[in-house]
């Protein structure tokens, strides 16, 4: 599934060649992937609006179209955002097409048809209870520590915790915790100050170098709006690395499930956490 530095891509490719562009007509070949609004409902919400702003909250597309509402996107795992030129074949797997009026279409493609277009008449409230992006001004050091001290959870599952904080998933997760040396399995509560405050430099700095690389392709199904793959893939240090090398130390990368979800981790720069002796055990 796309995670913040694909969604961020997709959001900064396609800002261009949709703010200030009106829609002008609105197709829809498979009514799922805008929700449970009706497709007349739809087309009529947003034909002759016109989008004034594109951006990025946690894994959502958020596209203006003003004082109408907007439209919220989400890619899930197949999910593709195109504007191309009005004769541009999107394939058997578009989903929905919006025409512009400078002659272009917006395309929304999925392949499994997972991902989510939705117009909502505000997007505030659809996306209340999202916790604060990580490359943002209230992720701050302090912030992280306090918060990691007032839970009592694995680590990994809070990251991937989207009220907690937005946008994280299982590979930039699985990245920041190898280069801050933390285990998944580490309770929260348990994070140093120290620990916490390279924790959050290192969560923005993985994701500022996976934003610049475009992303992550994996696999076939990310690509960018201009048909390209991310890079980041190659310089993860952990993800899909099992039985590898680490790259800081040499030891063999170890695959583990922590909360249903692959984990990819050193043992050696990430020590498993010792279990907690009860209180009253025998010695």
């Amino acid at each position: 599934m796309p995670e913040l530095p694909e969604v961020e891509t997709v959001a900064r490719l396609i800002r261009p060649r949709l703010v200030g562009r009106r829609i002008t007509a609105a197709s829809v070949a498979w009514k799922r992937s805008i929700g449970s609004q009706g497709v007349a409902s739809f087309a009529s919400a947003v034909v002759g609006a016109r989008f004034e702003s594109v951006e990025r909250r946690a894994k959502y597309i958020v596209m203006s179209l003003g004082g109408r509402g907007a439209l919220v996107g989400h890619l899930r795992m197949t999910g593709r955002m195109q504007v191309e030129a009005a004769d541009w074949d999107p394939g058997k797997f578009a989903k929905v097409r919006l025409d512009l009026d400078d002659g272009s279409a917006f395309h929304f493609i999925d392949v499994r048809k997972f991902a989510r277009l939705e117009f909502v008449r505000d997007p505030a409230q659809r996306l209340a209870g999202i916790g604060p992006e990580p490359l943002g001004p209230e992720f701050t050091a302090d912030w992280l520590a306090r918060q990691l001290r007032l839970r009592r959870r694995a680590l990994k599952p809070l990251l991937l915790d989207q009220t907690f904080v937005a946008g994280l998933g299982n590979i930039y997760v699985d990245e920041s915790l190898h280069r801050s040396g933390l285990h998944p399995l580490c309770s929260s509560d348990r994070v140093s100050a120290a620990q916490a405050a390279l924790l959050q430099r290192e969560i923005r700095a993985v994701l500022r170098e996976a934003i610049e690389r475009e992303g992550s392709s994996f696999d076939v199904f990310y690509r960018t709006p201009e048909g390209n793959p991310g890079s980041f893939q190659h310089q993860f240090r952990v993800y899909g690395r099992a039985g590898e090398p680490c790259r800081t130390c040499g030891t063999p990368i170890a695959r583990s499930v922590v909360g249903q979800r692959g984990t990819h981790t050193c043992p050696t720069c990430q020590p498993r956490p010792r279990r907690a002796r009860r209180k009253g055990a025998s010695r």
